[in-house]
């Protein structure tokens, strides 16, 4: 679907459901602006963004600062980091979502958000890190 001026409006009025916030449970949080019917996806993003896997080497290549980023807000393993195609300049905001084992979003195999219940606004959305990702994923 092309991006238009008519696309940019549905989305304002049928898929815009977030905002950044000061959480209460860790640094910024994902709240939502307005209630989140069940089995919505809250974080619809007009971009498609893909990642890249790096190496641990490559990353150790980086400036101190950017690797620091890199470990906050990508997920790894043992191996590798992955990177989105749209770089940390710009960021989705699932990238603040965090950590709960009563969790109220889940990512599904295609890497889409659903929410788990009705969400109100106001409240914080959370996803587990342990079902979202495999074991050995990690985030600081």
């Amino acid at each position: 679907m092309a991006i238009d001026k008519s696309r940019i409006l549905k989305h304002l009025q049928t898929e815009v459901y977030c905002r950044l916030g000061v959480s209460p449970i860790h640094g910024i949080g994902v709240f939502a602006i307005r209630d989140i019917p069940k089995g919505t996806h809250p974080l619809v993003s007009l971009l498609k963004i893909k990642e890249f896997s790096f190496s641990k080497k490559e990353i150790k290549k980086l400036p101190a600062s950017v690797q620091k980023e890199v470990r906050m807000f990508c997920y790894y393993d043992k191996d590798e980091h992955l990177i989105p195609s749209i770089g940390l300049n710009a960021m989705n905001m699932a990238f603040y979502m965090n950590h709960s084992k009563k969790p109220n979003i889940k990512y599904l195999k295609n890497n889409d958000l659903v929410s788990l219940r009705k969400i109100k606004a106001g409240e914080e959305l959370f996803f587990d890190y342990d079902l979202a990702f495999d074991e050995e994923h990690h985030f600081e």
